[in-house]
């Protein structure tokens, strides 16, 4: 298949290059652009807003032009706190044609998948430039030894992690905040600039997802002054620290619970959802030890996550964190006939804001996350439906696909046009700065390991490289930058072999450090848009676009057809990046990209990408 040509099509994405704001207040005036390449035959466009519930098409005027492409502008007031537009414009067969966040249409489209604009207050300011590291405290680093506790089964440093059985959660490696802390220099040579940790509080598994009280951090893991230490540490290296933090469920010997089932007449009995006391109860996926929230009730939103003594809030400051990850929280708040997920979210954001303005907030999310996106809630979430699987279905070797029951869907082997075609349908279902701040990531400790699922290190190479450079908040898990297997996600959370760097791929690690500190110097590829330029089953082309620099991203899952670029989209001379080589422009004004695979090229353009240039 030939690639198709996209850098000839009318462009517009949500950021700084594209919208006069793109953190605009209610009632303030907005002006967007439209990039209208000569090529593409339109002449007219007209600007379709949804104000109030009402259509309006408004005119649009030139903003700037030259002899490859024009800019056209037109203006809305933000009246309502999200306002979705698009563009209808001339030059299809039929003279008439929708653009939006999925491209160009010759058809009426529904208003899903429109450009849109939120007036809510944004994120913090650094969140969009971060790197995030992840990190499963019980198997990265060890300070000291500790007696095991009564639940766990101990291992020595270097043995088996057991990825399947009963075993699997009580596996004690005991690794520890401060063995964190001494490794920190290893986590900023990858240009990573914040750490996330999995849960931290006491509990009765290796995971801690099943916490059994939000009162101090675990002993195992040295207790509240490890945390203060480690906080501290990283905010004197100008890095962040992100906690986890489970709001749909606790464990079933957590104090509130072991209250509740002990009282029924008790508070902490109405935090559970009870439908036979003591023995009978909601929990998450039927498993007996997680039992479920009931945020109806409002001393457990106060404990929890509303106002400046709650839990959300007490953990968050100069020796604590400076955001949470929630777990499962697509399902907090959500059980038959109840939907509490929208209180629950922007709660969680307004708490956080009046105890750091500054604080991120993301979120758990597996699949379509849209309808969760459209108010002032979650900063963003995981981006396992519009980045994760597009990625592995993309780059995965050739199987058969199993239809199975369960929580989540197989993942076929795809061609580069449909799974473009993914990423642009869930990023155009919620605002940019939702992608922006969309937490991208190509493997994790629920996720079998990127190398041991690809195999072909060029293929994990294009993987970590996708991850480097589209928009969103990029995030290792700690071990994928030296290399290391598993076949699931217990089995991936095996210790870091410190003491055995003969078990590290120095080439991955190297690798990995030159994409993500690329990523760090880049203002386009941690701000800019995103231009897609060409689409073929086995290499896709793109631009990250800012005020100050264009950088072409081409990815390659196979060798390929050639593909040429005119100087007038890309320019005369492309710079290369993470050890890619430089381009030049032919005689004819041609730049032609190469066109061996699997692999990743990175070039700074010498094109500009204002509509006021």
């Amino acid at each position: 298949m030939s690639a198709v040509q996209l850098w000839d099509h009318p462009h517009h994405d949500g950021s700084a290059t594209y919208v006069s704001n793109p953190n605009p207040e209610l009632g303030e005036t907005v002006t967007v652009f439209l990039r209208v390449p000569r090529a593409s035959g339109v002449t007219k466009a007209l600007l379709r807003v949804c104000i109030d519930g009402e259509q309006a098409l408004l005119a649009t005027s030139i903003a700037h032009e030259d002899d490859h492409e024009y800019w056209l502008k037109a203006d809305f007031p933000m009246e309502n706190p999200v306002v979705n537009y698009r563009w209808l414009l001339d030059a299809s067969p039929s003279g008439y044609q929708w653009f939006n966040g999925t491209g160009l249409h010759t058809r009426d489209v529904t208003d899903a998948c429109d450009f849109r604009l939120t007036a809510y207050s944004p994120p913090p300011a650094w969140a969009s430039g971060a790197v995030l590291y992840q990190i499963f405290p019980d198997r990265f680093a060890k300070s000291t030894d500790r007696p095991a506790p009564d639940w766990a089964i101990p291992e020595d440093w270097g043995s088996k992690v057991i990825g399947r059985g009963p075993e699997t959660p009580y596996q004690y490696f005991g690794g520890d905040l401060d063995g964190i802390t001494a490794r920190l220099e290893h986590i900023a040579s990858l240009g990573a600039d914040t750490v996330y940790l999995t849960p931290i509080f006491p509990a009765r598994s290796n995971h801690r997802y099943d916490a059994s009280s939000f009162e101090h951090v675990d002993p195992l893991l040295g207790g509240d002054e490890a945390l203060h230490r480690l906080s501290e540490a990283l905010h004197a290296r100008g890095m962040r620290l992100l906690g986890d933090l489970t709001t749909n469920h606790c464990g079933d010997a957590h104090e509130w619970f072991k209250t509740a089932i002990a009282n029924p007449d008790s508070v902490e009995a109405g935090f559970f959802l009870f439908t036979h006391h003591p023995d009978e109860y909601v929990c998450w996926f039927g498993h007996k030890s997680l039992p479920k929230f009931n945020h109806a009730n409002p001393e457990l939103r106060r404990r929890l996550y509303e106002g400046k003594d709650s839990v959300v809030a007490r953990w968050i400051g100069q020796d604590g964190f400076d955001g949470w990850r929630i777990d499962v929280a697509n399902m907090t708040g959500r059980h038959g006939t109840t939907d509490l997920n929208h209180m629950v979210s922007t709660t969680l954001r307004r708490t956080m804001a009046e105890t750091d303005p500054e604080a991120l907030l993301l979120a758990e999310h597996s699949h379509d996350a849209s309808q969760d996106l459209q108010v002032d809630g979650w900063h963003g979430v995981m981006n396992y439906a519009g980045f994760t699987r597009p990625v592995w279905q993309w780059l995965k070797p050739a199987a058969p696909v199993p239809f199975e029951p369960g929580p989540f869907v197989a993942i076929p082997r795809l061609s580069g046009t449909d799974v473009v075609g993914s990423m642009r349908a869930f990023a155009a279902a919620v605002p940019w700065r939702a992608n922006k701040h969309a937490l991208n990531l190509v493997g994790s400790h629920d996720t079998f390991r990127i190398r041991t699922m690809l195999g072909d290190p060029r293929l994990v190479t294009v993987a970590f490289g996708l991850l480097a450079t589209m928009p969103g908040i990029p995030m290792l898990w700690a071990g994928d930058e030296i290399g290391q297997e598993g076949e699931n996600g217990e089995d991936g959370r095996r210790p870091f072999p410190w003491d055995n760097p003969d078990e590290w791929d120095h080439d991955r690690l190297a690798t990995t450090r030159a994409l993500f500190q690329t990523r760090k110097q880049s203002e386009a590829l941690r701000e800019g848009g995103l231009r897609w330029l060409t689409i073929a089953d086995d290499a896709f082309t793109f631009l990250r676009e800012s005020a100050s620099e264009t950088v072409l991203v081409h990815a390659a899952r196979a060798d390929h057809a050639a593909i040429t670029l005119p100087t007038g989209v890309v320019g005369n001379h492309l710079r290369g990046l993470a050890g890619t080589p430089d381009l030049h422009a032919d005689a004819e004004g041609l730049i032609t990209l190469p066109n061996e695979g699997p692999a990743i090229a990175i070039w700074r353009c010498d094109t500009a990408t204002s509509p006021s240039s």
